[in-house]
């Protein structure tokens, strides 16, 4: 089959197939060798269901929607590296191999100098020429792709929701402007409205896209907590502010065990040089610093 035929096996089993529920073993089968076509010939309705994603595909495509299944040549590289990668994502935008990324992420009611300290965070990104990535959120993540593209930077955003539903609805604009100058990447279906469920699994590719995460704000039961356990599992390095490190007991945990690639930062400099530095060593390398 080609790949365009092997991604409408993928949508089926994954939208409409015993798979629907249970990405993990279909991510084992995929790393094992077995194509969506030979998986999906195991169900019982693989006709009829197929047919429901050449449907599904064909409409996505002529909406202008780009869909990437995990067998084509353009995935992104870094994706492929973790345990949970997403086997389809949707992408607006430029996409760039390789694409060595920092990711800033913190509280959606930051105060004013957290916000200054993104965007003065993703200043030395961009002078360090590397992208920036971030969830396009209010708050940190808005602070650092405005700052980006204001300097003309590259910066990704990996959102909650599918790729043709703006959340939240005043950064319209701001996603327009990523795609037409970075990148836009959801691993939801199109149409998709933001769940809580959702967020979650948006940090999962934020941590695996990036290259290392770099944390400015966050309380005890923030979101962002879930970033910075998923940098964690997929062996990237984590760079918190003093401010989470003092008031985040899982921040002192991860930071604290020594199997975790994690410092504390005292300044957005030491923030850069941190995540940078340890983004070029290798997993081996980083256990003798």
């Amino acid at each position: 089959m080609s790949n365009s035929e092997e991604l409408v096996a993928l949508v089926a089993l994954l939208r409409y197939g015993s798979f629907r529920t249970s990405h993990m073993a279909l991510r084992q089968r995929l790393i094992d060798g077995d194509s969506p076509s030979l998986i999906l010939a195991e169900d019982p309705d693989s006709e009829l269901i197929y047919n429901r994603a050449v449907s599904d595909v064909d409409q996505w495509i002529t909406s202008g929607e780009r869909p990437l299944s995990w067998l084509d040549s353009d995935y992104p590289q870094q994706l492929r590296e973790v345990h949970d990668f997403p086997p389809v994502i949707f992408v607006r935008g430029k996409l760039a191999q390789p694409d060595n990324g920092i990711c800033i992420v913190g509280s959606r009611k930051a105060g004013q100098a957290a916000l200054e300290a993104a965007a003065q965070i993703a200043h030395l990104i961009v002078d360090k020429n590397w992208t920036v990535v971030s969830g396009l959120a209010e708050g940190i993540d808005t602070a650092a792709h405005v700052e980006t593209l204001k300097l003309g930077g590259r910066t990704v955003a990996v959102i909650g929701n599918g790729i043709n539903y703006y959340y939240p609805p005043q950064n319209r604009g701001l996603q327009h402007a990523i795609e037409d100058r970075g990148l836009v990447i959801s691993q939801f279906w199109p149409g998709t409205s933001p769940k809580k469920y959702s967020f979650p699994m948006r940090n999962a590719v934020m941590s695996a896209y990036a290259s290392a995460t770099i944390i400015v704000s966050a309380k005890e039961n923030s979101g962002t907590r879930h970033q910075a356990k998923q940098a964690a599992a997929h062996g990237r390095p984590l760079v918190v502010s003093r401010a989470v490190y003092e008031n985040t007991t899982w921040a002192r945990k991860l930071v604290d065990d020594p199997n975790v690639l994690a410092r504390v930062a005292y300044s957005a400099e030491e923030s850069v040089s941190l995540a940078t530095e340890m983004a070029t060593f290798t997993i081996s390398d980083l256990t003798l610093l």
